[in-house]
Parts: structure tokens; sequence; C-alpha cells
């Protein structure tokens, strides 16, 4: 029977992986190198072990899907609007100027003009799975260059449905009118904005009614479907299966369920994922690829540099620096697994011998399994070109960094509290931090809670907090604290354990009904442990505010408040969210204030204990900012630089001294002002 053989050859895929998988990370090399270098082996075309690849390429479809549907998650309708000139102008040049530039090259070499565009066909598409897979493992889906790659991507996506429908006119065997062309292109076009505006009305709507059930497993079954079902719609309507996983995943990037989702999806992901590159590995023949070693060598060098000089320009061309353009082009440099799709069917139509697909495989083949090394060198190589070459635009380089700002999905959080559960203590927790000025980001799993407290402007998602990927979205690996207000003593154990393993210097704070469960909890990471019977909401956030540098005397006065007013803060939803803290500074007679190190300043290259500035001034340090990164509670050993931002917190004439100490210049400045009357 035909199960029995397929889970036969799946079993072998998975036993032969593994060990190359185990020497691939041990090596420090790309996982899917060695996944398709696996495919290559045990093929039809090596050692012979799986010989029948349809039942493996089905499984391996559904891995592509997947993948695709989990990039979706990382967007949304707005960000594509956003992304329109990429996909339209950046997509339609490159699809556009490859086919044309690769036509002219196959002409010269004495190709007909029919073979010479479905050659252009092949060499325009680039590789979504492998593209996408490696920008993934990098966190560089969201990056300038990852925006740029998936907006190309995505048109070439969609151009597959017109170069299918050109193949049989340019082998000669159908006689298809223009209008006809036009008239199946905009069915499909049409076919594909109708799908997704039902999309975006129904998906959301149904999948509130799921969660209400409360099932895990319901959850998972839902969103399986929509991701499957989704694809096998389009592709009735002549468009590809991926491009539909990616529309289910976009529009549910828009819903408050896109994390958890991600997170269930991610482990039937990987495995079907890795049968794809298994997959393209076994496409390979070595003895082929021995017999025609040059031409492969010259089409996969000729290919490879002639399509990133063309990507280059493009994106270079839609105003992006050369760092991106370079990351962008080198990460796009290789032939897409669609490409064997056309390849197979113009095959079928006389466009391609049987020598010319043997090379073209053996060339493309090369190129995937490239692609991962070149994307992780292309970084360095951008900003070699980027150096060499002047951008020529007004901005110049001076705002490189800017340019490379990674916003995920979570907003770009850094320094910030996550708060696992939205109770009566979450609740009072987010209520303070916010009337603080700390920001913060809430996970909750009561759908109907993440509901209302979205209405009311609440910083809050749904997810579960045991899931790494629910995490890395919260931008677990920059907080500054994780606060576990949940009553659920097993997902506390086992988020504590993730959180510790995903970022060693947070700090932790647990809430828990049961004493006997401290030691455990410590056990596993937890900072602080706070039992039930303390004032829970007062606890948790004077010490998340300690650990954001507010003195003690500052926290003690804001408790004291809040007990004067009856807890009138916390027990009411519509208390003001002033900024407490600071009045309560004024009172004291007590204020912050920053001040720069300047060229010149005697603290430069001096350590906080060297100047001893609470000692001399009685002011205090409560941070220090540097190159952007903000370091709480400086330490006696915290060494001052040029531009530096030191954070001080006292009374007028400490203040003043302080100044004096880090920056005289700063307070003649200010003295001098202080007289001029115009």
């Amino acid at each position: 029977m035909h199960t029995p053989e397929l889970f036969r050859d799946f079993l072998v895929i998975i036993l032969a992986s593994l060990p190359v998988a185990y020497l691939c990370l041990r090596l420090k090399l790309p996982l899917l190198v060695g996944l398709m270098l696996t495919g290559i082996a045990i093929g039809p075309y090596g050692l012979g072990f799986v010989r029948e690849l349809e039942g493996i390429e089905i499984l391996a479809e559904i891995g592509v899907m997947l993948l695709l549907f989990t990039i979706g998650l990382e967007f949304s309708i707005r960000k594509l609007r956003e992304m329109k000139t990429l996909v339209l102008v950046g997509g339609g040049l490159q699809v556009g100027i490859t086919i044309a530039v690769t036509a002219m090259i196959a002409s010269s070499f004495g190709r007909e003009v029919t073979q010479a565009i479905f050659f252009g066909f092949l060499i325009a598409l680039s590789s979504t799975a492998i593209v996408l897979k490696s920008y993934v493992d990098r966190q560089e889906v969201d990056s300038p260059h990852g925006r740029a790659a998936i907006g190309i991507l995505l048109f070439q996506d969609i151009c597959i449905v017109l170069m299918l429908l050109l193949i049989p006119i340019l082998g000669g065997k159908d006689v298809v009118s223009f209008t006809s062309i036009l008239l199946d292109l905009g069915a499909s076009l049409g076919s594909l904005i109708v799908i997704v505006l039902l999309a975006w009305l129904l998906i959301p709507a149904f999948l509130k009614q799921v969660v209400r059930m409360r099932s895990t497993e319901v959850f998972l079954l839902t969103i399986v479907l929509l991701c499957l079902g989704l694809s096998w719609i389009t592709f009735q309507f002549g468009l590809s299966l991926a491009l539909g996983a990616f529309i289910a995943g976009v529009v549910l990037a828009d819903t408050d369920f896109s994390h958890q989702a991600t997170a269930e999806i991610l482990p039937f992901r990987d495995v079907f994922n890795s049968l794809f590159f298994v997959s393209m590995g076994m496409l390979l023949s070595l003895s082929a690829f021995v017999q025609n070693i040059g031409s492969v060598a010259l089409l996969v060098g000729g290919l490879m540099i002639g399509k990133a000089l063309i990507i280059w320009g493009i994106v270079k061309l839609l105003g992006n620096p050369q760092r991106v353009a370079v990351t962008a082009a080198v990460g796009l440099a290789q032939i897409g697994e669609f490409s064997f799709v056309l390849a197979k069917t113009g095959r079928g139509h006389g466009l391609m011998p049987d020598t010319d697909y043997q090379i073209f495989l053996a060339a493309s083949i090369i190129t995937m399994i490239a692609t991962p090394f070149l994307i992780s060198y292309a970084p360095v190589v951008g900003a070699l070109v980027q150096g060499l070459l002047k951008d020529g635009r007004f901005r110049g380089l001076e705002n490189t960094e800017d340019d490379e700002a990674h916003v995920t999905s979570s907003g770009g959080l850094k320094d910030h509290v996550i708060i696992v559960g939205y109770g009566l203590n979450g609740r009072n927790l987010a209520r303070v931090l916010r009337s603080v000025g700390v920001n913060y980001t809430v996970l909750e799993l009561n759908p109907e809670a993440v509901k209302d407290a979205k209405r009311q402007g609440e910083k809050i998602n749904f997810g579960d907090a045991t899931r790494r990927e629910v995490l890395k979205h919260a931008e677990i690996e920059h907080a500054a604290a994780l606060v576990l207000a949940m009553s659920d003593p097993r997902s506390a154990r086992l988020t504590v354990k993730l959180a510790r393993r995903m970022n060693e210097d947070i700090h932790i704070i647990v809430r828990t009904r049961y004493v006997t469960e401290i030691t455990e909890l410590y056990e596993l990471g937890a900072n602080e442990v706070i039992p039930e019977e303390f004032e829970t909401s007062i606890e948790i956030f004077a010490r998340v505010l300690h650990r954001f540098g507010f003195s003690r005397k500052i926290i003690e006065g804001q408790i004291e408040r809040i007990r004067k007013q009856g807890y009138e803060m916390l027990r009411s939803p519509s208390a003001p969210t002033t900024r407490t803290v600071e009045l309560d500074l004024e009172m004291q007679s007590e204020s912050t204030e920053s001040v720069q190190i300047r060229k010149g300043s005697p603290a430069i290259g001096r350590t906080l204990g060297e100047i001893d500035l609470r000692g001399r001034t009685g002011a205090t340090v409560v941070a220090v900012v540097h190159e952007g990164d903000t370091k709480i509670n400086p330490g006696a050993k915290c060494e001052l630089f040029e531009e530096d931002i030191v954070i001080l917190l006292g009374n007028g004439e400490e203040i003043a001294k302080a100044i004096d100490v880090l920056d005289p210049l700063e307070e003649f400045a200010m003295d001098t002002l202080r007289g001029f009357n115009p």
C-alpha cells in the first residue's frame, strides 16, 4: 500500500536528518543546508533510500504553507499597505528587469526568443521558503532588508499565475488570445481581492467564538484549518497554496490571538518545513552535476551576481541605504522552489531540453545551499559597500542606526515589564506602572478580558506565557522584569523556568497562593516570590519601582499616598493616572535632572566611585545612558564617557552642586541665561 511506503520514507528522512542536524549544530552550520545535503544523499540520485518523491513533496508543500502562515502572522493589513511600494514597484521592476536581462543573454547564446523568455521566468523567482526561514532564524523578518525582500517575494508569488498562463503560449502548442490572458489574469486578481476581504471579515469573528470554548486542542485545530483551508481556496482559483497561507497569517495578525497562534503552529511548521528542504536535495543528480560541472558553475556565478546587482539597484532606487540594498540583494540571489514547478511545466511544452533541465536543477540546488551562508555574511558585505560607496542621499550615512531599527510585532519594547495575568493583581500593577510612566505589556489567556482591556486602551495581548514564541513576541530578551500575577501554579513554574533560560538577567517576581511553592520557584529562577497573604498589589509594584531605580523614600511615599486614599487608585478603574511620583517629588522638594557629559568635562574617563558624587554633593545617580542603553542604579565601577547622560536625584542645591562637578560649563551657561532679559 501507498501509506506504509510513505511512512517508511518519512521514517528514513527523520533517521537520516537527526545525525546531520546534530553535526550542523556542533559545527555551527545552517540546519537547512544539512537537510538539503541529507536529501542529496538518501534521494533517488544518491543512495536510493527514498525513491518515490510524490508523497514527500505533498508533506513538504504543507511545510511551505505553514512557514508562509507564520510569516504572515508577523505582518498585518496595515503593514502590507505600508509595503505597497516595495511589493508593486520593487517586485514589478525586479521581475520585469530580470526576465528582460535573462532573455537577452539567452538569445545571445543562440536560444529562441520563446525559450529565452521562459528562462527569464525561471531566473526571476527566488526561494520564499529558504529566504524567510533564514530571516526567521536570525529574527530579521521585520528589519529594513527583511521587509524589502519579503515585498519582492510577494510580488513573485503573484506573478506565478501569469507565468503559468504564458508557458503554453511560449511553447506554441496552444493558441490563446491576448484578451483571454487578460481575462484570466483579471479573474485571478479579482479572486485574490475577494478572498482577502472575506477572510478579513469572517476569520476574526469565527476565532472569537472558538476561543470562548477555552480548549487548546480546538484552538489548534482551528488554526490549522484556517491555514490549510485558505491555501486550498486560493489554489482552486489558480493561485499558489503558499499565498493562501500567507493571507491567513496576515488576517490573524490583526487579531488578539496572533501570538498564541504562532506558538501553537511552530512545532508543526518546523517538522514539515524540514521535509521541504530534504525534498529539494533529492532533486539533484550528482552524476548530471559532474558531467556538466562547467556549465553549472557558470550558471551559478552568473545568475547570483546578475540577480544580486538587479535587486541591489532596485532596492537602492526605492530610497534605501546601501547596506539595506546589498543585504536584501544577497538574500534573494538564488533560484526559487516555484521555479521547479515552472521548469516541469515548460519541459512538458518543449521549452527546456533534458540537458538544460538537469543543469538548471543542479544550479538551483547549489544556489539554495549557498543562500544561508550568504545571508549570514550579507550585513558585513552591506556595511563594507556602504563604507565604499556614498549613498548620494540628503541624509547620507548619519541615520544608519535609525534605518536598522528593528521593530517587532510587539512594538519594539525595551527595559519594560511583562505582566502575566490580568486579574486583580495584574490590573493593579498595570495601573501603577502607567501612573509612574514605566513601560509594560500584559499577557492574558482570557479572551473576554483581553477584549475588554483593549477597548479601554490597555497594552494587552492574548497569549500563553509558558510558550517560548509568546514570550519572544513580548520582547522578553529586552525586558527588565517579569511579573507572574496569575493563579496557575504549574504555569507559573513553567514560565519561570522558560523565562530564565531566555533572559538570564531579567528580574522575575511571582505571586503564589501557597507558601510551600516558594522554595521550588526560587530554585527555578525566580528572584522574588510573594505569598498571597501579603499585600500583593502594593508589594509587587513597590519591588518593580525599586528595580527601575526609584528611591525607597519615593516608593514609601507612593505607598503611603495610596493607603491614605483608602486604596482608591487600586479599587477604581476610573481613577486618574497622573504621574503621582512626580507630585510626590515636588512635596518632598526633590526632583530629577539629566546632565550630558560634554567635551572637556573632568568626569570623562572616571568612574562614579572615583568622582564620589553623593559624598561630595548629596545627589544620587539613579541611571546612566550610554550610546542609547540605560543602566539603572549604576555601581561605583561605572565609567563615564563623552555624550553620556547622567540622571540625578536630589533637591535643588544638591543637583546644582552635582552639575558643577560633572559639567562646569553647564552651570556657567545656566547662570548666563538667568541673567539675560531680552
